[in-house]
């Protein structure tokens, strides 16, 4: 509760808010108004490990995520509210402490669009999801952007949802799901850097594809209900901010 105003006591006031010091320079009792401290502190977890970098229909994941976390920053300062940042990739790439104000909003978009990873490319949520368990004790609004190609991350989410609460945006482009059919290629794992030679118009090869990402994405949405988190998800052609806002009028 944060102190708002003094006015003039009215019959069913509590006597133990009177101010003594207007009432007696005004001979007529007055008492000490508080409102409810609305601030908040808004996190952003954000992954930037090398599938996030993955993208066909025009956008990858990361400029998705970038976007997001521009407008959820943005938003937070409309309602005077603070803002951190925890970039990670296979380990946490730097932490910005939440702070207000728009030049800090301004720093956090440079680093979104500018920050280079020196992790090794793979995706640890849970590494992320420890660091902010034991550098922010006090309760936030914390956001994941990340396309979840992650696990496990179960317990450490558990924790971290008692604390605070927590809402994953999984972001995924079409291909992620569904792979195109254009005969033999040589791929590359962005996450382990493994190459291989695949039939991308084998049946059975399509079948496998869409199953491991079905697999992660049943991952996600056990462990978030399981956790009394959040989860929403953005394709990378989608118009997210209207993802976004039937997401939060159903909360």
């Amino acid at each position: 509760m944060s102190f708002s105003e003094v006015r003039e006591y009215a019959v069913g006031d509590d006597i133990r808010s009177i101010d003594w010091n207007v009432t007696a320079r005004s001979n007529t009792p007055h008492v000490k108004v508080f409102e409810e401290e609305r601030e908040l502190t808004v996190m952003l977890l954000v992954d930037v490990s090398k599938s996030s970098l993955f993208g066909t229909l025009g956008r990858s994941k990361r400029e998705v995520i970038t976007e997001i976390g521009a407008v959820l920053s943005f938003a937070a300062t409309t309602n005077n509210d603070k803002v951190g940042v925890i970039f990670f990739s296979d380990k946490v790439e730097r932490f910005i402490p939440p702070k207000k104000g728009r030049s800090h909003i301004l720093r956090i978009i440079r680093e979104l669009i500018a920050l280079e990873p020196k992790g090794k490319g793979g995706t640890r949520i849970s590494v992320a999801l420890e660091y902010l368990n034991n550098v922010l004790k006090k309760k936030t609004i914390t956001f994941i952007l990340s396309d979840l190609i992650s696990a496990p991350y179960e317990a450490p989410l558990q924790l971290a949802a008692r604390r605070h609460d927590v809402v994953g945006i999984q972001v995924f482009d079409k291909a992620d799901r569904d792979l195109p059919k254009a005969g033999l290629l040589q791929v590359i794992d962005a996450e382990t850097g493994a190459v291989r030679w695949i039939d991308s118009s084998d049946k059975r090869v399509q079948i496998e594809y869409g199953r491991a990402f079905e697999g992660m994405r049943q991952y996600g949405i056990q462990a978030f209900r399981k956790a009394g988190a959040g989860l929403m998800n953005i394709r990378t052609d989608q118009d997210y901010v209207k993802a976004l806002q039937v997401f939060f009028k159903g909360r």
